[in-house]
């Protein structure tokens, strides 16, 4: 079976209504939520995919310098769904195979640990197994990778459902995998969450 070739995409068109300002552009390690996950993706894939709403302005400016490629999301107030499904097209447009996935409400995992996905989804992809999933103490998390059949599936559903909807329709085909990772869990909603993530990152 031949490898699949991989883009990362990052899912940055939420509204940030319950942090009070755009969660992408959040300080984080020196750089920001939104340039730590294009400088993650970069590492593990041929091209990042970042989509953008109606910050696409305030966006700009990081992503294109790190070399990413922008889209915008023209519905974005249907959900996250719908901008997963515009990412998973520009996918497939650039003529990729398989997608990174990646939330940029939290702070990225480990590169480290989006290299066992990788290998883990090379072994069961060839199994057939769509997608990995990682798990971090028996909670589903993020960066998930899919492969062409699980893009597929995500672009054939209605825009109102939700990726959970749709992994839930083809369990048997997507692989959870323990990881020792907890960013793979992690979200930040708001003020308190993230000043509570900084706090515990200083002490570790």
């Amino acid at each position: 079976m031949r490898a699949p070739s991989f883009a990362g995409v990052i899912l940055a068109a939420g509204e940030s209504s319950r942090m009070g300002r755009d969660k992408a552009l959040l300080p984080w390690h020196g750089k920001t939520f939104l340039q730590a996950h294009i400088e993650l993706l970069n590492e593990h894939s041929e091209l990042v995919i970042v989509v953008a709403g109606k910050n696409r302005a305030s966006l700009e400016p990081v992503v294109y310098a790190t070399g990413a490629f922008l889209v915008t999301n023209p519905t974005p107030e249907l959900g996250q769904f719908s901008s997963l499904q515009t990412g998973l097209r520009e996918v497939l447009n650039h003529g990729r195979d398989a997608a990174l996935i990646a939330l940029v409400d939290r702070p990225p995992c480990k590169s480290e640990t989006v290299a066992l996905l990788r290998e883990r989804f090379q072994t069961v992809y060839e199994q057939g197994r769509w997608a990995v999933v990682p798990e971090f103490e028996g909670k589903h998390g993020h960066p998930i990778i899919a492969g062409r059949e699980m893009i597929e599936a995500f672009l054939k559903a209605p825009s109102t459902s939700t990726a959970r909807d749709v992994e839930h329709a083809v369990q048997k085909y997507i692989d959870y995998f323990p990881v020792q990772d907890p960013a793979v869990v992690m979200n930040v909603d708001t003020p308190e969450d993230y000043e509570r993530l900084q706090l515990q990152t200083s002490r570790g």
